[in-house]
């Protein structure tokens, strides 16, 4: 027997490993439990914690449980919305650490100790975030499913600006971060609003922001 041929793999196999690994680490003791004499395994969970708009949570959960699950159907919190379910919308924006995410990209167990905004923990009906009025007063929405999102982002977006954090749309890097119609629309081009209410949000951001849309 040739021992040269002892550690051949296909690359599809070698990618598998290498996402089997790095879960293994990111989420330290969760081990898949072996399977019973059906071939069926009993679900894997792990308790979680994270403080959700300012209110500590604490929930166990299947390590599958993405972080918009989480919040929708554990947390009730059905502001964030579910829209692709693939990252590319952006519905589902929410602001972790001071970061926008998408939260259906996210697994649940990679935020312990995380500290999550959503729509519901910027404001309220009786006490509007700027941004909030600023979409109302602008009309920055029509049908409403992409607004959460869309508001979530775009005060992530004001904080990058504030933090001199460059987009690719930046021509001078060693400049200080300016919000312009260009710097905004590239900021905010993960956000889809199939109303095409897109001038309106602009104008909304503009305002809070203090510059010309």
């Amino acid at each position: 027997m040739d021992p040269s041929n002892d550690w051949k793999f296909t690359r599809r196999e070698v990618l598998k490993m290498g996402a089997v690994s790095a879960t293994a680490l990111a989420v330290p003791g969760l081990v898949a439990a072996p399977a019973a004499k059906d071939g069926t395994r009993p679900i894997v969970t792990a308790k979680v914690a994270m403080e959700v708009n300012g209110k500590a949570q604490e929930l166990d959960l299947d390590t599958r449980t993405t972080l918009l699950d989480a919040l929708r159907e554990h947390m009730h919190l059905t502001g964030t919305k579910k829209g692709c379910d693939h990252g590319q919308c952006g519905a589902c924006t929410v602001i972790v650490d001071g970061r926008r995410i998408n939260s259906c990209l996210t697994l649940a167990v990679m935020h312990q100790g995380a500290k999550v905004t959503t729509i519901e923990g910027l404001g309220t009906p009786a006490r509007l975030h700027p941004m909030q009025a600023a979409f109302i007063k602008h009309d920055g929405y029509q049908c409403g499913y992409c607004t959460p999102g869309q508001i979530c982002s775009a005060v992530a977006v004001l904080d990058e600006i504030r933090d001199d954090i460059p987009s690719h749309a930046t021509a001078d890097l060693t400049a200080k971060a300016r919000l312009n119609p260009l710097e905004l629309r590239e900021r905010m081009s993960g956000n889809i609003c199939r109303c095409g209410a897109y001038s309106n949000i602009q104008e909304a951001i503009a305002e809070v922001a203090g510059v010309k849309a």
